[in-house]
């Protein structure tokens, strides 16, 4: 339809320049000796088609341009959702060693850079293209003589603006890349995590010194992009301009050396000069468009460089749909060894560069199997395996006796659920974070886990109730809050396997009851692997294990731990060393010795 538009608008554009040779050679002048009637009609005629061939191609032009911007966003729209899509399935190991404003700016800049090469380029393409090859025709119709000094000197430009647009294409990439830093800087730095950082040290005038720097390097190159080429293009538009002089100039040397030899009329000429000028708007266009696809080839390359990452964790063909109530949650990491450096190979294993090394270890449906050790031992690594954050490299991870790997990622998400030391809240309300976890939870539903979670009386102090905003990262929160808030979310998502990663690690005393209280409702019946820093939190787990360097260094139960008198112990006694500390059981409160002394009602 868009081709086919430009075609019948570059068609009627040749209309009306061979109609002023008309007018002037059959009405002013009258070469063929036509009577005053008939000069009359014809002059109607052709003032009434002059007046109805521009309304014509405005309307189809405005339907054309309609037309444009509709494939045109489209365009943008699936590259958008496709680069957004693709950036989703990335792995954990992309954002932990990208930063969130280099990939919002991929995302947003970039693609917003190439927006009118999308939107309008093709057809500005076909349309000057049909514009100047159709001139082009009607001018040698007339005079082909005149229509080689038109075009002689086009070559050399076409030259020249390839040369223009390798320049440009550099620059423009450049520009980007300060773009991009600048996005990251004003990312970190604005966010409320940055600014109670800089606030907290002083340092608010070393980062204004610093945007400053950036934002100066960025005008630089802007101001270099726009200029370059400009010289050429004046040298093209001047060129453009005087070129009608010099036809004049021909058309008359010839006329006064060889009278009639040209058969050149008043309107002849006149309809040449008019379809010259038109001429050389599209012809301009085109060294123009190549020039811009030339810098928007630099944003290309950076939007593909992300489109073409390899998806290193996908669901396998034939892969498998987990029912949620037929998963029993059982829980087995048999021989796992993994590694983040790439560099290891499985042939000859290094151990400098293994986080996980010959794990071997399970947790039946409903146990609580705790993981504890020094920073770096590998805990948390161990615990991104079973929801597939990153694949083993040698070993398997598997649930009720399915590989993870085996397994549809979409189903493995519902049957894991995750509540981290750092909970992330969206700037939202407290409903739309709770429903995170189930987005078909009415409010019942929701009151039901804040209730669960202890998070339901503060909810309700709230004037605003469950339609308050917590703010970005839910900074309008306390610590406790916040806690308990993501285990009431994972409460409404119900998984049968629970992992917690130091929930309570960053806590006082009294918020750590609070989420402790919490997360007993949570824990019970489900398959729980714990991290834990503070031994109060896990002393009544089915299984403790210690581990360091990667590896299992002990395993058992508190008591049986105590009892060897290990790694596990020399930690405890290090965190106790006053021999006395209790934690909650699902039957009683846990003494240091591990006996219960105070039964449950």
């Amino acid at each position: 339809m868009v081709a086919l538009l430009i075609l019948v608008i570059s068609a009627i554009g040749l209309v009306n320049p061979l109609l002023i040779k008309v007018v002037f050679d059959q009405v002013f002048a009258n070469v063929d000796g036509l009577p005053d009637d008939e000069r009359m009609r014809l002059l109607l005629i052709v003032a009434g088609l002059m007046i109805l061939m521009p309304i014509l191609s405005g309307g189809l032009g405005l339907w054309q341009t309609f037309i444009n911007n509709v494939v045109g966003q489209n365009v943008m729209r699936d590259l958008r959702n496709s680069l957004y899509a693709h950036l989703q399935h990335m792995p954990l190991r992309f954002f932990t060693s990208t930063r969130t404003g280099e990939i919002q700016s991929r995302l947003s800049n970039d693609v917003g850079g190439v927006q009118a090469v999308l939107t309008d380029t093709a057809s500005s393409i076909l349309s000057n293209i049909a514009i100047v090859l159709s001139t082009v025709v009607a001018m040698a119709y007339l005079n082909w003589r005149l229509t080689l000094l038109s075009l002689g000197i086009l070559p050399v430009f076409l030259v020249i603006s390839r040369r223009v647009g390798r320049i440009r294409r550099e620059v423009s990439g450049l520009t980007q890349e300060s773009l991009a830093d600048l996005t990251a800087h004003m990312q970190e730095t604005l966010s409320v995590s940055g600014i109670l950082l800089s606030k907290s040290f002083g340092r608010q005038s070393y980062e204004i010194e610093r945007f400053r720097k950036e934002n100066q390097r960025l005008s630089d190159l802007e101001v270099r992009r726009t200029m370059v080429g400009r010289g050429f293009f004046s040298l093209v538009g001047i060129f453009f301009s005087i070129t009608p002089a010099f036809v004049y100039l021909a058309a008359g040397y010839f006329e006064i050396r060889n009278p009639g030899a040209q058969a050149l009329t008043p309107g002849t000429l006149v309809a040449f000069t008019t379809l010259q000028s038109r001429l050389f708007f599209p012809a301009g266009q085109l060294l123009n468009v190549g020039v811009e696809i030339q810098s928007s080839l630099a944003l290309f390359d950076r939007i593909f460089e992300y489109l073409d990452l390899e998806r290193e964790i996908t669901d396998r063909d034939g892969a498998i749909e987990l029912s949620a109530g037929e998963v029993t949650g059982e829980v087995r990491f048999n021989d796992v060894w993994f590694h983040y450096d790439r560099a290891g190979t499985l042939e000859r294993p290094d151990d400098r560069v293994w986080t996980i090394q010959n794990i071997d270890l399970v947790a039946r449906p409903g146990e609580l199997v705790a993981l504890v050790g020094p920073s770096g031992a590998g805990k948390t690594t161990l615990t991104y395996l079973l929801p597939r954050l990153y694949d083993v490299n040698r070993g398997s991870v598997t649930i009720d006796g399915i590989d993870v790997r085996d397994i549809q990622l979409a189903s493995l998400g519902d049957a894991v659920g995750v509540v981290t030391q750092e909970t992330y809240l969206f700037n939202s309300s407290v409903r739309d974070n709770l429903r995170y976890g189930n987005p078909e939870a009415s409010d019942e539903e929701i009151e039901e886990a804040a209730r669960a979670a202890h998070i339901w009386e503060r909810l309700d102090e709230m004037p605003e109730g469950l339609d308050t905003v917590v703010g970005e990262r839910g900074y309008k929160l306390s610590g406790g809050e916040k806690q308990r808030l993501a285990i009431a979310r994972v409460i409404l998502k119900d998984p049968r396997i629970l992992i917690l990663d130091e929930a309570t690690s960053a806590l006082d005393t009294h918020s750590e009851r609070l989420v402790q209280q919490a997360l007993a409702p949570l824990t019970k019946g489900r398959t729980t692997v714990a991290i834990a820093h503070r031994l109060s939190t896990i002393l009544a787990a089915d299984t403790i294990v210690y581990m360091d360097g990667g590896r299992i260094v002990e395993r058992g139960t508190h008591t049986e731990l105590l009892r060897r008198d290990g790694a596990y112990a020399s930690l405890y006694h290090e965190q106790f060393s006053d021999g006395r500390v209790e934690s909650r059981c699902e039957d009683g409160l846990v003494l240091s010795s591990g006996e219960v002394v105070a039964e449950a009602s």
